[in-house]
């Protein structure tokens, strides 16, 4: 086993699966810029190593990612800064939707906002029974990004998408199960062992294929995940920029 660390990222390699762990378990790895980042790097690296064949994505800790971090929120002063915040975000989803290789999710506590678009961007996302999700962005006069705008919709459906990115209500796992959104759920005390199994079958086959089979499918079933993007990502900036965010952002 091989390991190495970020500043708020865990991988770890064993047997040709790669662990990415978020590891700011006191702020349940709640999002900050340097979080963002790393996350972005980590898979970036993942994705250019050949020993990795697989990836796991998880937390560390009572919570996979509860989102923007409110207690280190700092609102954008000017555009430059809020475009800067926000491709770094789609940088990340990037990096794990449209890199090489198979991401395996085990999703422990909460998922909430960025963190259930981190979610939602894994190939193979195990849900532990006790898991919940939500999207708080609209009543927040923000958006999402991550590309769920594509993905949502394409795994659930575009009525139940509308109904979970504008009115944020809250999901179990066996709901998100029952969507589409979740792959599988298994007990808490299984999640890990699960995702390894899934990532070490994938790990398994031939990587040509693999890669090949990610590349189209990640592509293709969103109706256009690039340009939905991009348009994130204005909409984003947009709400950045408005004055009623801050005051909403505060008020969480």
């Amino acid at each position: 086993m091989s390991a190495s660390e970020y500043e708020t990222i865990l991988s770890t390699l064993d047997g040709g699966v790669r662990t990415i762990a978020l590891n700011r378990p006191d702020s349940l790895n709640a999002m900050n810029r340097q979080l963002i980042d790393d996350v972005a790097r980590a898979f970036d690296d993942a994705n250019a190593d050949d020993a990795t064949r697989a990836i796991v994505f998880t937390g560390v800790g009572r919570a996979f990612c509860a989102g923007d971090d409110r207690r280190q929120h700092v609102h954008p002063e000017s555009e430059a800064e809020a475009r800067d915040l926000v491709e770094a975000i789609q940088r990340a989803t990037r990096a794990i939707v449209f890199g090489a290789k198979p991401v395996v999710g085990a999703i422990n506590g909460w998922a909430v906002g960025g963190g259930f678009e981190w979610a939602i961007n894994c190939d193979f996302p195990v849900w532990a029974e006790s898991a919940k999700g939500f999207f708080p962005e609209v009543s927040l006069n923000l958006f999402v990004t991550g590309g769920v705008t594509a993905l949502l919709p394409a795994l659930a459906g575009l009525n139940k998408a509308r109904e979970m990115l504008f009115l944020g209500e809250h999901y179990d796992a066996a709901a998100l199960l029952d969507l589409g959104v979740a792959w599988r759920v298994v007990g808490d005390d299984r999640l890990m062992e699960e995702a390894q199994a899934v990532a070490a079958q994938l790990a398994g086959l031939p990587p040509l294929a693999v890669r090949a089979m990610k590349r189209v499918l990640n592509r293709t079933a969103a109706a256009d995940l690039e340009a939905a993007l991009n348009l994130e990502t204005e909409a984003t900036v947009a709400g950045f920029l408005d004055p009623e965010t801050t005051k909403r952002v505060r008020d969480f």
